[in-house]
């Protein structure tokens, strides 16, 4: 039976909405070069462009979220998806670099807007037991982007300049952000948490994020600066009083009932390890592949095209493995796949084979597309309808500060050591044990669902009047003193 309307425009919305944020960031990767020849901008401009939109980004998903579960997924949507592509077409007809930056600081703001409500929609439009698969397609959707991101960006670039590669989603933008405001839910929307939207912990939870991507974007390169040290100190400041500040709050950002949860906070912990580990990993292994064994840019995407197949075929695997054996199953056995992929990359030297470079990116990237699925599920699924928003915009915090964090980690432990080959067993080995660590976590999410319902889900969902044990029968005897049995009745 087809499902209805509003659940595949809500489907067809995620998958278009994640697809065109992540091949925007993968393209403009392989543009920058033309961008900074042609702009006549310098390195440091040129970094800007893709800080300023990670900071954007990362310090309002929460409240984008919030923003979303108090007045629609869909209309955030739709909202974030047009300022998006309008600015988009501001930065392919840009006069200059700080035109540029300026422009991509607001692409930040809109796609902060329209990420959570991508998983917010699908939580909104599904019943919990059949999340799994919705998920699954936008992860494998993100992971076909991720893939064909730089081919696509080389290509555009090399035949059309680098401004065509902004251009590319405006269309499919709009369109799918009409079709999502046209198609509305059958039912009006359920009224969702009282009182407000909590503007003093959303600048104190953005203040936090902001000033943390600067310091891991600032400090591998330059160190730790007077600026650095600041802004490590404003993130710890924005913290302490956050947490002071949402205990008191009479509507938090941060509601207990997700936050306060060990499953959402084990959930979040493995995307955050699985997603640093997945940047890292790749970020060590281009140097190494280039630096180290002298391939060039195609022979190094072709020798890790495994890790993005394996992305995109596990993902639905992992649908199927969370509804049969549960979440912990299915999520430890990613982690620990993807720990032993990253362990393996790191024990490579001069004389690795393509076999050897790609058994360790499959298991990298199957272990990532499962990983990525099964706790996203249990994240989406664990947040009621009215906090979706939240809990979608830290799942994409999450997978925002992840590979940033990464990087970072990565770039910093390839300077310690006295060669590339030991330096990058120094960093890889630190990735498996987060990794490590994250499988650890896993031991807190749901177990097993029996007949298609978990234990969580059965703990909290209530149970209706008519299912619960019907009293014991009322007889004559009982209106009165109780009577001995009569032998023989």
């Amino acid at each position: 039976m087809r499902a209805p309307a509003h659940r595949r425009v809500a489907l067809a919305g995620s998958v278009v909405g994640a697809v065109l944020v992540a091949l925007d960031g993968t393209v403009l990767t392989v543009a920058q070069p033309a961008l900074q020849r042609d702009l006549g901008a310098s390195l440091p401009q040129v970094q800007w462009t893709s800080t300023g939109y990670l900071i954007a980004v990362a310090s309002l998903l929460v409240f984008a979220g919030r923003l979303g579960d108090r007045y629609g997924h869909r209309r955030l949507f739709a909202y974030g998806m047009l300022g998006f592509a309008a600015a988009s077409a501001g930065i392919g007809c840009a006069p200059g670099i700080g035109w540029v930056i300026g422009l991509r600081v607001v692409q930040g703001v809109c796609g902060a807007l329209l990420q959570p409500a991508t998983l917010g929609m699908l939580r909104a439009a599904y019943p919990p037991d059949e999340l799994g698969m919705p998920i699954a397609l936008r992860t494998s959707a993100i992971g076909v982007a991720a893939a064909t991101g730089p081919l696509v960006g080389g290509v555009l670039t090399a035949h059309f300049g680098w401004r065509s590669v902004f251009f590319l989603g405006v269309l499919p933008a709009v369109a799918i952000a009409l079709l999502v405001l046209l198609v509305r839910d059958p039912a009006p929307r359920a009224a969702t948490r009282a009182g407000g939207l909590d503007a003093g912990g959303a600048l104190l939870l953005g203040t936090a994020l902001a000033c943390l991507v600067a310091v891991l974007v600032v400090v591998p390169g330059s160190g730790w600066t007077a600026a650095a040290v600041l802004a490590a100190g404003g993130a710890i400041a924005a913290t302490v009083v956050l947490v002071g500040h949402e205990r008191r709050a009479p509507s938090p950002l941060l509601p207990p009932s997700v936050v306060g949860s060990r499953i959402v906070v084990a959930a979040l912990g493995v995307l955050l390890a699985a997603s640093a580990a997945l940047s890292g990993s790749l970020f060590v292994a281009t140097y190494f592949l280039q630096d180290v064994l002298g391939l060039d840019a195609l022979d190094t995407a072709l020798r890790m095209v495994p890790a993005a197949v394996c992305i995109v075929l596990a993902a639905p695997l992992s649908a199927v493995l969370t509804r049969r054996v549960g979440a912990r199953v299915t999520t430890g056995a990613g982690m620990a796949l993807m720990t032993l992929g990253v362990f393996a990359f790191g024990r490579l030297d001069t004389s690795a084979t393509g076999l050897a470079v790609g058994v360790c990116a499959f298991a990298i990237g199957a272990g990532f597309g499962t990983v990525m699925v099964s706790a996203t599920e249990v994240l989406v699924r664990r947040a009621g309808v009215a906090d979706a928003g939240v809990a979608g915009g830290l799942q994409q915090t999450a997978m925002n500060v992840g590979p940033t964090l990464g990087v970072a980690l990565s770039t910093t432990l390839l300077a310690t050591g006295t060669g590339f080959v030991t330096s990058m067993a120094t960093a890889l080995t630190v990735l498996a044990l987060a990794t490590g660590a994250g499988a650890v976590a896993c031991l807190l999410m749901p177990g097993r669902a029996r007949d298609g319902v978990s234990a969580e889900s059965r703990r909290s969902t209530p149970v209706p009047p008519a299912a619960a044990a019907p009293p014991p029968p009322t007889s004559r005897a009982s209106r009165g003193p109780t009577a001995p049995p009569t032998p023989g009745r």
